[in-house]
């Protein structure tokens, strides 16, 4: 394509069958496309991405390059992001995504996907029947220490904001000493697609659970911190811990049905973020992959069971 208003003429004329083929597969892979900036794929994005949608509650760092591009998670190099579905502990998310490739690492870095229809169909029983009959339950610890702060998770300056924002979204809230906050959320883990009635295995259960980490680190993390006072953990909505196992299985359903395809300039991939989930694979050399994030789903639209609510506070749990 000789330039990136052809390349975007193009995409316009195929929108029907990029939508088609997005919710057959939940991702598509575009290579060749003369994306090599910001400003370049701002343009893919609009013409791919009907409505844009911020960043909610976030929980990892990333750079702002304006007009809602991000860069994708800024973490080290060397660590893996396990597979989740972007917002998934949101009552509003993103129905797409738009990745972008401006840098190619040398070795590793792919954005893998899984099907996470498949990822269901996969998963042991009995870890189904518990997430359709109690949820997930997500417990987060903001602290300029070992996360995000609050003003940054929050966009907000003010308790009173975090507080009006978590009623809002069914989010318990505790204030704890030097400026902390506690939050606890019960979300659904299985949802249905509001457009294609499929349901799927939509949450960040693994992704966040204690197990995930590396065991010297959470067992420093527990040692400075206790249990209550990671950054994040995880358990089933009735409080039931995930054992090693059942971690385990959850990750091996996850990797049954993830591809990957090694960057290159100008590729972008287009997520359907209900029907896939994504990650990243540790990288050398430099990378530079951008993501725009855009129509908006409400949670109360894809048929979830049980319904979110904010947890008991773990003042009343003891």
């Amino acid at each position: 394509m000789s330039g990136i208003s052809e390349a975007c003429d193009w995409l316009s004329s195929m929108s029907v069958e990029l939508r088609l083929a997005l919710r057959t597969h939940g991702a598509i892979f575009i290579r060749g496309l003369p994306v090599f900036d910001v400003d370049s794929f701002g343009r893919v994005r609009d013409v791919l991405v009907s409505q844009k949608t911020p960043y909610r509650e976030k929980a990892t760092p990333r750079s702002d390059y304006g007009h809602a591009v991000y860069s994708s998670t800024d973490l080290p190099a060397s660590q893996v992001i396990r597979m989740h579905n972007e917002n998934s502990y949101t009552l509003t998310f993103p129905g797409t995504l738009l990745f972008g490739c401006l840098v190619a690492p040398s070795e590793g870095g792919e954005t893998p996907v899984a099907d996470v229809r498949e990822v269901l169909r996969a998963m042991p029983p009995q870890l189904v029947e518990r997430m359709r009959k109690h949820g997930w339950l997500l417990t987060r610890n903001y602290s300029e220490y070992i996360s995000l702060d609050w003003r940054t998770s929050f966009a907000a300056e003010t308790a009173e904001a975090v507080e009006e924002y978590c009623a809002e979204n069914l989010i318990s809230c505790e204030w704890q000493e030097g400026d902390g906050l506690l939050t606890r959320q019960l979300r659904p883990g299985i949802i249905e697609h509001p457009d294609t009635g499929e349901q799927v295995w939509f949450n960040h259960l693994a992704f966040w659970n204690a197990l995930s980490l590396d065991n010297d680190i959470r067992e420093a993390l527990v040692e400075e911190f206790g249990w209550d006072g990671l950054p994040f953990n995880t358990a089933f909505g009735d409080g039931v811990q995930l054992t090693r196992e059942e971690l385990e299985a959850v990750n091996a359903a996850y990797e049954a049905a993830t591809v990957r395809q090694a960057w290159r300039p100008g590729d972008v991939m287009l997520v359907d973020n209900i029907l896939a989930a994504h990650g990243r694979d540790p990288f050398r050399g430099d990378r530079k992959i951008v993501v725009a994030m855009g129509d908006p789903i409400a949670l109360e639209d894809c048929k979830p069971s049980p319904t979110a609510a904010p947890a008991p506070p773990l003042t009343q749990h003891a």
